[in-house]
């Protein structure tokens, strides 16, 4: 007859000597049943692996003695506690005074080096007795050097009501609760009923114990049972398990707890340690996929590399493109107490870590990189591992990174990779020799087989609710059909009819009530939470009003909140009812994680779409388009595991249902033919430079000037030129972005800078021409804005306008003034945007200068005109609110100080914002972003004021209070 004994626990232990353990039965362990270590063989480990105890072997029973007294100190401390202790000593942390004069000397336990593994003792044993209280027998033992390190329960095969979650609970409710001493030294604990197998740590919930698997497919029941047991288990492994792959960190209930690792974390940590150890593959791309653990999986990889002896102590940079570093990623760093860790918190400090050698673990952001004065350093055994590489790590500040270190090692860890022709991350950080350009990948099909991630599921609302927007779209999409996504986004910005839509009240009456409903049939009885993710921050307020309107009993108003940035622009009434610091957001998002509160819904538009973790969260009620791995990270929200939780729900309200399936499918094909492409593109660059270059014969590419600025100009004189060269500047452009930071665009940065430059200068003020003109991208804009500023033709339209005599000297040549004149009426005119007045004087300019290239008027006659359109922009200006850019600048501003405020710093965060306000308004002038003197004249106030109040030394601080004035000054 099959039975536990006969079936499951046989074959444990069959495979598990087979791998290298020496099986004994428990009756003929040696050792009382009070007792959790096997002390002769720990004594003998002792002898063996330390020299100055093998001097004086009574020393070991020292040793043992403090083992003993940490595991007798499970009763006070709590178990937590006493394994984190425990596991100090199995991995050669503490130490005792067993050297010359008492000297303090490390205590190994343990071998770790997997090339002296028969210097340890793997023993496993089966109905192993403990009585410490209500005797507890253990089905299967694994004892390394006399500490158990590993214990399982086996369950049988062929009873239907029993699986392997009564063996995991056996071991989480009954032998970690009733005999907590045995589980002291635990490394990990195993369940299985002969169909499944499960692991977890010490008092890890048992609906967080994962399967282990290995990358091969196939097998189920005893034989997919068998495969995990043979691969983890085997005695390496466990070693590697116990000295690199488990944690001890704080939870938000400030309780210490016990993380270990998954199988894919295992995996691809160990794979980056092995392709640093190799040293010949300089990079390689981790796409796991969202929620599946990327943080603890850079914790892992970072613990190992910084102890593996081959390595020589190396620096680990850990790289997260948020810029103020609040971030998950770092927030699980510190939380898990990773040892010579520091964050770099400015450039300056980024800077002073590497260059002076730091052989730390370094949290910084992609951003610190940005003035990177050349190398930094040129060791070659620091390892970047880059947080979510598909977003700012792409482009010119990621080549800044490459170029700060040359010969360090590139890993980057996505959960949405992009392949698309403008943004690679295969190419950023896949390695050629990698199959499919991924050192390793773990999808969205196995983190759902494997439980670490929930199966979404998706649910279409009734089409009253729903915006016909094919109906609405049809004339928009034809109209931009093969625009960029940017300038699509720009069209839609201006049109606003769909958001106007949106918004709508009745709609949103309807919507709300809609969801009222929902949540109280779907989501409310379960205990879970949901989330409305609407079009921008008026609508969060919107729907808030409106649903605190149908409010009562069963759904009270303080069963939602509304969660969004906001600046010193935004309505002081929405500021007054949402503003919050930092620490008042973070309570308020805990309470919305506790399933006892009663706060079950947050309503957003932007924030919190992406790494905000919370297992409760079980529905998204999506009202927002969103579109690629922006739609992706969004409802993966939802995918988090929780007790009684069997999938995320996503409640669509606008028909993004395909582009959520298309968001989920990642075409393999498609991602080799990005990758194999890579090459045509470099082809492709070196023919797309001479063309844009053959526009301006003759044209001093050094002069910086606005004369300069104005030859080149002159290249193009009318509409057709200026949009022919558009059309060759666009397909330069999106090769650029698509190939930064390849170092073959070094040699060409210079002559590229200087044309984005020229094209961002003629880009007419409406954006209107023959064709639209793109929007720079992410890559060119941030290279613009770098190292080198072109000056700017004058448009000082006030002295033009009001002085007699420069309009009469304009009139002696108008055939050359024309030109002038026109350029600067442009340029003042894109400094105000999408304001209607502006709007409508750019396209007056625009048809002058249409009728002047068709002969309707002579030069004389254009250049009246544009003298008279010159006094309207003026006239217009005056009548313009002076606060509206302005105050969106202090707004800033003041979002900035309020965010570095801290208790070392009291400053008034109003009166800084007021004297940088009052002294940058006092030295700047139009146009001064553009001019070496303007910027230096802005740059010396900011430091003035920052000296004030004792600010002036955080370089990080002034970067982007610059970075702000710039903006809207």
């Amino acid at each position: 007859m099959f039975d536990e004994a006969n079936t499951v626990e046989a074959m444990v232990l069959d495979r598990m000597t087979r791998l290298g353990w020496t099986y004994f039965d428990g009756p003929s362990l040696e050792r009382s049943t009070s007792e959790v270590l096997l002390e002769s063989a720990l004594e003998g480990a002792l002898v063996r692996l330390n020299p100055d105890i093998a001097a004086q072997p009574e020393r070991a029973d020292e040793v043992i003695y403090k083992l003993r007294a940490v595991i007798s100190g499970v009763l006070g401390g709590g178990l937590v506690g006493a394994n984190e202790e425990f596991m100090s000593w199995v991995r050669g942390e503490r130490t005792m005074p067993f050297g010359p004069n008492n000297e303090h000397v490390t205590i190994k336990l343990i071998d770790f080096d997997p090339a002296e593994l028969e210097t340890n003792t793997f023993i496993v044993s089966n109905q192993v007795t403990f009585k410490a209280g209500p005797e507890k027998r253990f089905d299967v033992v694994g004892f390394v050097n006399g500490l158990p390190l590993v214990l399982g329960e086996a369950k049988s095969p062929v009873r239907m009501a029993v699986t392997w979650v009564d063996g995991a609970a056996q071991v989480h409710d009954d032998y970690e609760a009733n005999a907590p001493a045995f589980f002291v030294p635990n490394a990990f604990s195993f369940a299985t009923d002969g169909k499944e197998f499960r692991f977890g740590s010490i008092r890890l919930p048992v609906h967080h114990w994962a399967p282990w698997r290995l990358e091969e497919e196939g097998g189920q029941g005893l034989q997919e049972v068998d495969r995990a047991v043979s691969s983890m288990l085997r005695p390496e492994v466990v070693l590697d398990i116990a000295q690199n792959f488990s944690v001890f960190a704080t939870d938000r209930s400030h309780r210490k707890i016990k993380i270990i690792c998954r199988f894919q974390q295992y995996e691809a940590a160990n794979k980056i340690v092995q392709r640093v150890v190799e040293g010949k593959i300089r990079k390689g791309l981790i796409w796991h996929f969202q929620g599946s653990g990327k943080s603890l999986l850079m914790i892992f990889a970072a613990n190992k590399l910084r102890r593996h002896e081959q390595l020589g102590n190396p620096a680990v940079v850990i790289v997260v493109d948020r810029i103020d570093l609040d971030t998950q990623i770092t927030a699980t760093f510190n939380a898990a107490d990773v040892s010579n860790l520091v964050t770099a918190n400015s450039r300056q400090e980024l800077h002073n870590l590497l260059a002076r050698d730091a052989r730390k673990v370094i949290i910084t952001t992609i951003h610190k990189f940005a003035e990177a004065d050349g190398v930094l350093n040129e060791r070659d055994n620091i390892i970047v591992l880059v947080d979510e590489a598909h977003r700012t790590q792409e482009g010119d500040l990621g080549r800044q990174m490459r170029n700060a270190l040359p010969n360090a090692f590139l890993f980057g860890l996505t959960g949405t990779p992009i392949n698309t022709r403008d943004r690679n991350t295969f190419y950023a950080f896949g390695a050629a020799e990698d199959p499919g350009g991924y050192l390793d990948r773990y999808s969205f099909e196995e983190s759902i087989r494997d439980d670490a991630t929930l199966p979404l599921r998706f649910e279409t609302r009734s089409v009253d609710l729903r915006i016909d927007r094919a109906a609405l779209d049809q004339e928009f999409e034809e109209l931009t059909r093969n625009l960029s996504d940017e300038d699509r986004a720009e069209v839609s910005k201006r049109a606003g009819r769909f958001a106007l839509l949106v918004k709508a009240p009745a709609r949103v009456e309807a919507v709300v009530a809609d969801i009222r409903a929902h949540f109280l049939e779907r989501v409310a009885p379960e205990g879970f939470g949901a989330m409305i993710v609407t079009v921008d921050q008026e609508a969060c307020v919107l729907y808030k009003d409106a649903l605190d309107a149908l409010a009562d009993d069963e759904l009270p108003a303080e069963v939602s909140d509304v969660v969004m940035n906001l600046g010193q622009g935004a309505p002081q009434a929405w500021r007054n009812r949402f503003g919050r610091s930092k620490d008042e957001e973070a309570a308020l998002l805990d309470r919305f994680r506790d399933p006892a509160d009663p706060l079950k819904i947050l309503i957003v538009t932007a924030k919190l779409l992406t790494g905000f973790d919370a297992p409760n969260l079980q529905c998204i009620y999506l009202d927002r388009s969103l579109r690629d791995h922006n739609l992706l990270q969004a409802i993966c929200r939802t995918n988090r595991v929780a007790p009684g939780k069997s999938h995320g729900l996503i409640v669509d309200y606008l028909g993004l249902f395909d582009d959520v399936a298309q968001a989920l499918a990642f075409d393999e094909a498609s991602i080799d033919k990005v990758i194999s492409n890579i090459d045509e593109l470099k082809e492709e660059l070196v023919r797309a430079m001479p063309k844009c270059l053959q526009w301006f014969e003759g044209v001093d590419r050094s002069d910086f000037s606005w004369e300069g600025l104005l030859a080149a100009q002159e290249c193009l004189p009318d509409t057709n030129r200026r949009d022919q060269f558009a059309e060759d500047f666009s397909a330069l452009s999106q090769l650029w972005e698509a190939l930064s930071p390849d170092p073959m665009l070094v040699p060409i940065e210079n002559d590229y800078r200087w044309l984005a430059q020229v094209y961002d200068s003629l880009k007419p003020p409406s954006g209107n021409g023959k064709l639209l003109w793109h929007a720079l991208g992410a890559k060119t804009i941030e290279l613009i804005h770098r190292n080198v500023s072109v000056q700017t033709v004058r448009d000082d339209l006030d002295t033009l306008v009001m002085d007699a005599e420069v309009i009469e000297e304009l009139l002696e040549d108008p055939e050359r003034n024309t030109v002038e004149v026109e350029i600067r009426i442009a340029a003042r005119l894109r400094r105000h945007g999408d304001g209607p007045k502006f709007v409508a004087l750019s396209e007056r300019l625009e048809s002058l200068r249409l009728k002047h290239e068709q002969g309707l008027f002579a030069s004389v006659e254009f250049l009246k005109q544009l003298i008279d359109l010159a006094k309207d922009v003026v006239q217009a200006e005056r009548e313009e609110p002076e606060e509206l850019q302005e105050d969106q600048g202090k707004a800033a501003l003041t979002e900035l100080f309020e965010e570095v405020k801290n208790t070392d710093t009291p400053v008034i965060v109003d009166r800084v914002v007021a004297d940088i306000d009052s002294i940058v308004r006092q030295v700047r002038f139009p146009g001064w972003q553009r001019t070496e003197a303007g910027e230096r004249e802005v740059k010396k106030a900011l430091r003035r004021s920052l000296l004030k109040y004792k600010l002036h030394t955080d370089q990080d601080l002034f970067d982007r209070a610059y970075a702000y004035i710039g903006k809207y000054y």
